[in-house]
């Protein structure tokens, strides 16, 4: 049976405190209807029209533009989020109806930074793992500062990470021969994909389409489509159900073979030549959705200052699974960019030992998460 973190539902502290209801969410969604509308007014004042992803472009500085990017991709994940887990207190029409759109742009808006941040994480690591400088001067000139807060990462969970298994160091006089040949393949590959994703974004913000969400969350700031029980209704047993689901989800993962500092199975099907996605990596994004819904449905019951976990907990496992995101989507890159034809087989080389680095770094989060969750259960059973 799932085990819930947090007492959603404990009749006996809401006796001193006045009753929750539909209002809360209420109040919830209007504030985040709000950080949308501030962070799109930001957006438009910055140039942001011509300045996604962090690129330069006319108006307010590239650093304005992506904290604006940002604050709307935050504020439309915890509004779609929201409108999932508590929809059975919403105008059912309404919510159905404006809770993919809101998704779609906040997928749509993670793009760019998503290929930036990818390409910079290999570049790091192919120089970390090679000892040769791989970084072409026009990716450093380009601007990529965002993508810098989940590439650090990649260096830095080492001391986080479980010992690794040990193995036949790669060979580092031909991995420095392919390195820099790897790196430019995965410079020009990722640059592509950033500004096809730049120019997806730019139409995307200009369309129709964009404007009639836009209209729809400046309605939602002054007035939330409550279902008509709602103001009575307690949502806090809907909070309970997405606990529930996450840890649901939790106890279905193989957390005995993450356990093991080493897991040879996974790496073993990573090294597979098979493109399609890495088997065992869906179940650990679907946590992370779910652990992602969780948590906003704390901040709807009790703001930002609310128990997101103790010490941290729920914070720190976030993380992990972020992490985990990032290692397998550029180890997916690079063993796309080594499927190039007729590379240099000192690149295609460099390109292997640097997949299986990242699968690497993908077991070290996986670890990492298992040591969050089991210090979040602990703290329940012993609370």
């Amino acid at each position: 049976m799932a085990q819930r973190h947090h007492d959603l539902t404990d009749s006996t502290a809401g006796r001193a405190a006045p009753p929750v209801t539909g209002e809360v969410l209420a109040g919830y969604l209007r504030g985040q209807a709000t950080e949308f509308l501030r962070a799109l007014r930001l957006h438009r004042e910055t140039g942001g029209g011509q300045n996604v992803g962090g690129q330069n472009g006319s108006g307010g500085g590239p650093a304005d533009a992506v904290d604006a990017t940002h604050a709307l991709r935050r504020s439309a994940r915890r509004i779609s989020g929201s409108l999932h887990t508590f929809r059975p207190l919403l105008d059912p029409g309404w919510s159905e109806e404006i809770r993919p759109e809101l998704a779609w742009v906040s997928g749509t808006l993670a793009l760019e930074h998503a290929c930036a941040s990818r390409l910079e994480r290999l570049l790091l690591a192919l120089q970390r793992l090679s000892g040769a400088t791989v970084i072409p001067p026009r990716t450093l000139a380009s601007g990529t500062g965002a993508a810098t807060v989940t590439a650090v990462p990649v260096a830095g969970s080492r001391k986080a990470a479980p010992p690794r298994a040990a193995s036949t160091a790669p060979d580092r006089g031909n991995l420095t021969v392919g390195a820099a040949k790897a790196g430019a393949l995965l410079d020009r590959q990722l640059t592509l994909a950033r500004t096809r994703a730049h120019s997806t974004a730019l139409q995307a913000l200009g369309s129709s389409r964009f404007h009639a969400v836009a209209d729809k969350v400046a309605v939602l700031a002054s007035e939330v489509p409550l279902a008509p029980h709602a103001a009575t209704a307690d949502p806090r047993p809907l909070a309970a159900a997405a606990e529930e689901r996450l840890a649901d989800a939790v106890a279905a993962l193989p957390l005995v073979t993450a356990g093991h500092p080493y897991n040879a199975e996974a790496l073993i099907h990573g090294l597979s030549p098979d493109p399609a996605p890495h088997p065992q990596d869906a179940p650990w994004h679907q946590v992370r959705l779910l652990l992602r819904l969780h948590r906003y449905a704390l901040e709807v019951l009790h703001g930002d200052d609310g128990p997101h976990g103790d010490d941290g907990v729920l914070l720190s496992a976030g993380q992990a699974l972020d992490r985990h995101r990032d290692a397998s989507e550029a180890a997916a890159a690079a063993a796309h960019a080594a499927r190039t034809p007729r590379i240099a087989p000192a690149t295609a080389y460099a390109l292997g030992v640097l997949h299986a680095d990242q699968r690497h770094e993908v077991e070290a989060a996986r670890y990492a998460f298992q040591r969050s969750w089991q210090k979040q259960t602990v703290g329940t059973t012993t609370s």
